[in-house]
């Protein structure tokens, strides 16, 4: 019974974004790795399709099971290759076994289909073949791209350069890997490429982060010095990504409110070598804007909650249409409150607002509804030469999906103070005096996240080899 608990404790830190599947895995110190990622993987492809099983045949009131936990059983059961537990919990499933195998069956004939795999609905099973890369930042605060480049290759792996084209991104395998075309810090190697034993990992030398991901503290682009606040930060790669921009110089302010995503934000720091932090368990909505502890903060950046929806890893909701529909209105009345409350601190001059939803609800309607509230706003135009924008007319926000951009997907906004000059005519009064900002830089014009160990790491391996391989040079 104990790998149907594990499945089901890491199904649930999932959906609470506590991490990645694969890293929520390999550091849950069970015994078989190998079967419980599988099973994990597994229940979340079938997630919508044993939901509807369960839910049809009331099995949660009837064993009083958890959902996450009656859908690893229900999958072992009726999909995967049986139930791998004995004893009163293999007795339990085994006297619903016939109804729920009945149900199944009803959604087979439903659909008119044969076999398992083909109830996946289309963006299921298109997911499940997408080969998305495995991307890499480099954390600049331990190392730089050349020493792990570097340091890769001395370990057999063959650099093919810098990408030119989205193509250059999958049309590579083994171990070969290519710098990313859009993000400096940022190497690219084959979907199935393992990391999480790599020593450069474990030492925080380097960062298992989506693409996708990065672009939010890549475009925020804070200077050093500067005082910047990460609003709901767990579980902290974007977090340790702006003390990277930031060179460790400054204040970074990071709040959130879960106490477990809490703790791990705080190890994933300690182990990138963030220093400029201060870190608050705290609800963001009451942190009030008008202390004088915040009067500096220029720059934000706000990834509030959401429905996760572009998530690979993670199926949309199987609820009903209304259901579904009431839920995404709650999300997003939550991330325009946040927009808002973001925006009263005084001394603002840049926000970034990204979720990783699909979701026009969660994304351009939030903002157009936020700049029609805060006319001393405008949205800055991002990436030119990034393929995937923003619904019209918010063509100035960047996209992100697995088809286009070889990410999850996501959603990213840039807003700005508009310049003095502009808000003449404009009733937006000045909260508090506000400075007038300065032109803000604007960048190339930036669960499964994971949980990490607390050790004192040890110096960059790769400047010391490299220091070595220099000295030995000078003295032949």
């Amino acid at each position: 019974m104990a790998l149907y608990l594990k499945a089901a404790e890491i199904l649930d830190k999932v959906e609470r974004k506590e991490g990645a599947v694969k890293t929520l895995v390999y550091n849950s110190k069970f015994q078989n790795i190998k079967q419980l990622f599988a099973l994990v993987c597994e229940a979340q492809k079938y997630s919508a399709v044993l939901q509807n099983i369960i839910i049809a045949t009331k099995l949660m009131k009837d064993t009083k099971l958890k959902m996450n936990l009656a859908k690893v059983l229900v999958y072992d059961l009726l999909i995967g290759q049986g139930l791998k537990c004995g004893g009163s919990w293999k007795v339990m499933m085994m006297k619903h076994r016939s109804r729920l195998q009945a149900e199944l069956a009803r959604m087979k004939v439903k659909k008119q289909v044969s076999r398992n795999q083909d109830l996946l609905s289309t963006s299921g099973r298109q997911i499940e073949g997408d080969k998305l890369p495995r991307y890499v930042r480099v954390n600049t605060l331990k190392t730089t791209v050349d020493d792990v480049i570097d340091y890769l290759k001395r370990e057999g792996f063959l650099y093919l350069g810098l990408a030119s084209r989205m193509e250059d991104l999958q049309n590579f395998s083994g171990k070969t890997f290519v710098s990313d075309l859009h993000l400096p810090e940022l190497l690219v190697f084959p979907p199935k490429m393992d990391f999480h034993a790599h020593f450069l990992y474990q030492a925080g030398h380097i960062i298992l982060q989506d693409k996708a991901s990065c672009l939010p503290a890549y475009l925020l682009n804070p200077p050093a010095g500067a005082q910047v606040l990460d609003a709901c930060a767990a579980p902290g790669n974007k977090t340790s990504h702006l003390a990277a921009i930031m060179h460790n110089k400054g204040k970074l302010f990071a709040f959130d409110l879960d106490a477990k995503r809490f703790s791990t934000m705080s190890t994933l720091l300690l182990r990138a070598g963030v220093t400029c932090q201060q870190l608050a368990n705290q609800d963001f909505l009451k942190v009030d804007p008008e202390s004088p502890e915040y009067s500096q903060v220029e720059y934000i950046l706000l990834d509030p909650s959401c429905s996760g929806s572009g998530m690979v890893c993670l199926q949309d909701s199987c609820s009903e249409p209304q259901e579904e529909e009431g839920r995404l209105k709650a999300l997003a009345a939550f991330q325009l409150r946040c927009l808002n409350h973001a925006l009263h601190f005084p001394g603002l001059c840049r926000l970034v607002y990204s979720t990783c939803s699909i979701h026009t609800q969660e994304n351009e309607e939030v903002v157009s509804a936020c700049l029609q509230q805060n006319q001393g706003y405008r949205l800055v135009p991002l990436l030119p030469a990034w393929p995937e924008r923003g619904l019209p007319p918010l063509t100035q926000c960047l996209r992100a999906s697995p088809a286009t951009t070889l990410t999850h997907g996501f959603f990213v906004a840039v807003l700005e103070r508009r310049p003095k000059e502009e808000e003449k005519g404009l009733e937006t009064p000045s909260q508090n005096g506000s400075p007038i900002c300065a032109k803000p830089q604007v960048t190339g014009v930036d669960e499964a996240q994971e949980s990490v160990d607390m050790e004192a790491q040890p110096e960059n391996p790769t400047k010391k080899r490299n220091s070595k391989k220099k000295k030995n040079k000078t003295q032949s």
